[in-house]
């Protein structure tokens, strides 16, 4: 809808047009009418108006000036003049100033003016239409040519090198092993993938998102760089150099990696870490320098969030450490895995005896795959040795636990993933608040992790457990800490929050499935209890 703007200092021509013109059929909105120029431009210069409908002579300003300084705001405004004169001056004036039309106020029919604002509004649906079109194929061209480097790129990479001085001349296109320069090759990997891809909603946004930001940093850094999508996870970024140059090249693009990850993390949120490869002087070179890169899986599972080194290639093996298999000290994790988790302060144990094994993982650097291997035998046998098994959702079952691990490129995602589902199995067992080795109270605990999805009262409960409902409040308060009451919500609003972070679910759906009837009402709750609304948690 647009706005329009009436200024005139003849209140009963305001009055006339503000009733007479219905505004919202012609698809118009009336932001405002104003006596004077002078007022109505305090308020078009923050907010100009799509179109200005003005008398010449009024006090302060005229017509004249504030279509003027409007246009100096808003290039493409549509002004129609409201006069009593009809001198050729003023005409003249109006014209210059690409006045759309120039009515005079002693002829003036409303209908006539509604024709013009329709007019107007149908100039600029067609103006709209044309730069959306405009905008969408530039945007397609771009995606276009982003897709067909990226799918040349990929070629170059997994397919043999048949004709190098073919591809000399190709890459020398995208501004890669230009005459007289040589390439080092980065890779970058976005850190907290599964977070990232349930923000930006698709794959696809988020390559776009991020192939727009990096060119545009690109652009202005030194050594030039060209950046390549090479799957969902992973960047290319390949700078061209000089040989011979006095300054450290690695020095200089590691200075322009600090630049791309901080500029990431302002405009997008996304942090990123990278790997630099080693320089090359040809095809050849490339091809070997960048299949290296992708090959250096051990190294990226240690990189830090943000970090930026070099790559080992083949120098760095598996287990570098004092132990070479993690599994020779299976049973003194689960052991101490298992005591955390019915100890009295459940969460903080927990997390701790995670923390010391985690580092223990990274001091060693493991391969990949025996450490996945290891934390999901270690999760799956916990639950059976609690007998949690029964009461796991098919979000925990050992396929979807699989899935997920493997599913993981670093130890940092994967320690944090690792926490919060350690504190969720807390809560299952009844040890999150409190951490009560009271069995009527542990069973309860367990009542509700089973029945998130209906209304739970307190009454229900203690006849479940065979108790008077006095009692069992009084029992339930002493051993944890809090109301019943309030653990439900507790609970309820921890898988609200598991919901809005894995899931695409609407608030409403999710609101629907833990028994809340009014998305207002669960709104409220949530932002007691999360300090933010459902929306804010999930975009944050």
């Amino acid at each position: 809808m647009y706005n329009v703007m009436l200024v005139d200092d003849d209140y009963p021509v305001i009055e006339l047009l503000s009733e007479t013109i219905s505004w919202n059929e012609l698809g118009l909105n009336l932001m405002g009418s104003y006596e004077n120029g002078m007022s109505a431009w305090e308020h078009a210069r923050t907010q100009p108006p799509d179109i200005l409908i003005t008398d010449i002579g009024m006090p302060k300003m005229n017509g004249l000036e504030l279509s003027a300084r409007i246009k100096e705001v808003k290039a493409d405004v549509r002004i129609a003049i409201l006069s009593c004169h009809n001198e050729f001056q003023y005409a003249q004036q109006a014209m210059r100033l690409n006045v759309q039309d120039y009515l005079l106020k002693d002829t003036l029919d409303p209908e006539e003016l509604a024709q013009l604002l329709r007019r107007f509004k149908q100039a600029m649906d067609e103006e709209v239409q044309k730069g959306w079109e405009r905008s969408r194929m530039i945007h397609l061209v771009d995606e276009s040519r982003e897709l067909r480097k990226e799918q040349s790129f990929k070629n170059f990479i997994h397919q043999p090198l048949l004709s190098p001085e073919k591809w000399q001349h190709e890459l020398s296109e995208y501004g890669v092993l230009r005459p007289g320069h040589h390439c080092l090759p980065v890779i970058g990997y976005l850190e907290d993938a599964r977070d990232i891809k349930h923000r930006f909603a698709s794959n696809q946004t988020l390559h776009f998102a991020l192939s727009n930001v990096l060119r545009e940093v690109l652009d202005d850094l030194n050594p030039d760089a060209v950046h390549v999508g090479y799957d969902a996870k992973t960047s290319l970024l390949l700078f061209s150099y000089a040989p011979g140059l006095k300054n450290n090249i690695y020095d200089e693009v590691a200075a322009c990696l600090q630049g791309v990850r901080a500029t990431l993390t302002r405009v997008l949120r996304i942090r990123m870490s990278f790997l630099v490869g080693s320089g090359c002087a040809s095809p050849e070179g490339l091809k070997l320098g960048l299949n290296e890169l992708l090959a250096c899986e051990h190294q990226r599972f240690y990189l830090e969030p943000g970090e930026v080194s070099r790559s080992l290639g083949s120098r760095e093996k598996p287990g570098l450490g004092r132990a070479s298999d993690p599994f020779v000290h299976y049973e003194q994790a689960s052991s101490e895995l298992r005591e955390s988790l019915l100890s009295k302060d459940a969460f903080d144990a927990v997390r701790d005896t995670a923390a010391r094994w985690i580092a223990w993982i990274q001091e060693n650097r493991f391969a990949p795959e025996l450490v996945k291997d290891w934390i999901l035998k270690l999760l799956l046998d916990m639950k059976l040795r609690l007998h949690l098994l029964q009461s796991l959702s098919p979000a925990y079952t050992a396929d979807a636990l699989h899935k997920e691990i493997m599913d993981m490129d670093s130890l940092n995602e994967l320690r944090s993933w690792l926490y919060a589902h350690l504190e969720s199995t807390a809560q299952a067992l009844g040890g999150g608040f409190g951490g009560s080795r009271r069995s009527e109270v542990a069973d309860a605990c367990k009542y509700v992790s089973l029945r998130l999805d209906r209304r739970i009262t307190l009454d229900e409960v203690a006849g479940s457990l065979h108790l008077n409902p006095s009692y069992f409040s009084r029992l339930f308060k002493k051993e944890t800490g809090i109301t019943f009451i309030e653990y439900v919500t507790r609970m309820k609003m921890e898988r609200a929050k598991d919901q809005l972070r894995q899931t695409d679910r609407t608030v409403g759906e999710i609101c629907e499935s833990l028994a809340y009837d009014n998305v207002s009402y669960f709104s409220k709750i949530f932002k007691a209890y999360a300090g933010v609304t459902p929306i804010e948690y999930r975009s944050g």
